[in-house]
């Protein structure tokens, strides 16, 4: 029984239109537990999907492009929440740690302010108080902000199976739209991120249509530098524009070895990377790299202090 017509826009130009409807009957099942969450997942398997702050999920089942049987509800999982500082100097963020928490984390601020920095960006604030780390990264949309942010910072993504503990590199976990490296038994359980140094340089801005859509195109940007302000290393992602966020390496390596100036940026911009750019309703491929060559010139030079950064 459809209350109302979701139209959705397919890459090819055609509309469809999709019902929106209450989601299909349900059980939801309350894990107690990383093990239990598991035990569930293998019991059910392909009819159950796991829960946790529900701002992706809710709206597909809504419109029954899922209809799983089970959903098996994480939210009771108390380890799964919370940052915290290891000895080793790295962060360590639970899959369950809402937006809104990273948002307001004097430890992120203090020690990984790219992520600070980029929160605000992310939908409304009634969003970030549901949305979670692990189900944004988990969804892999390819105009999120988080998977991108991962990458940058060079961030390892924790997995738990019946198998074992897993941990994969962020640059190997998003593999497209809406796919990742996580198998169907493994639950996101946690996102390490390693020490930064004070005098690591970093860059965050999207456009959208408006605050709180999904990106157009974003870069998120971090650079290593040494005492004499040489850059030693350099991550530029992009977000928005093609199947899933991806690094710039040829223009990365453009800005390695010396200490970047604003000729010396715009001299490496002569080397962006060709990429892929996808078109929808939004914007053509056209405009989307467009905004990347644009984009990318105004973080680099945001990241070393050339321009100022722009509030969302």
């Amino acid at each position: 029984m459809a209350a109302m017509a979701f139209m959705h826009y397919l890459p090819n130009g055609k509309v469809c239109t999709i019902p929106v409807m209450k989601p299909a009957p349900l059980d939801i099942l309350p894990a107690t537990s990383v093990a239990h969450a598991l035990s569930l997942l293998g019991e059910h398997g392909d009819q159950a999907r796991l829960i946790a702050g529900g701002q992706s999920l809710m709206p597909i089942l809504a419109m029954r492009l899922a209809a799983p049987a089970i959903l098996i509800d994480i939210n009771g999982i108390a380890d799964l929440r919370g940052i915290r500082l290891e000895a080793d100097g790295s962060v360590l963020i639970g899959a369950l740690t809402r937006h809104r928490d990273l948002e307001r984390s004097p430890l992120l601020a203090e020690r990984l302010p790219l992520i600070a920095a980029a929160m605000p960006w992310i939908a409304h604030v009634q969003i970030r108080n549901r949305g979670t780390l692990g189900g944004s990264l988990s969804h892999a949309d390819p105009a999120a902000e988080l998977p991108a942010l991962c990458i940058a910072l060079c961030a390892t993504i924790e997995l738990h199976s019946p198998r074992g503990v897993r941990q994969i590199a962020a640059d190997d976990f998003f593999q497209g739209v809406f796919a990742t490296a996580r198998a169907d038994d493994e639950l996101l359980t946690a996102v390490r991120v390693p020490a930064t140094t004070p005098a690591q340089r970093w860059a965050f801005i999207e456009l959208a249509r408006r605050h709180g859509d999904f990106a157009l195109c974003g870069i998120a940007l971090t650079a290593d530098c040494s005492p004499t302000g040489a850059v030693t290393q350099a991550r530029i992602v992009v977000f928005g524009v093609s199947d899933c966020p991806r690094r710039l390496p040829h223009l990365e390596s453009a800005i390695v070895g010396s200490a970047p100036s604003p000729a010396s940026i715009d001299q490496a911009m002569q080397s962006l990377d060709t990429v892929e750019a996808r078109s929808d309703h939004h914007a053509s491929s056209e405009y989307r790299l467009e905004l990347l060559a644009t984009l990318a010139r105004r973080a680099l030079r945001q990241a070393f202090g050339f321009d100022e950064r722009t509030a969302p």
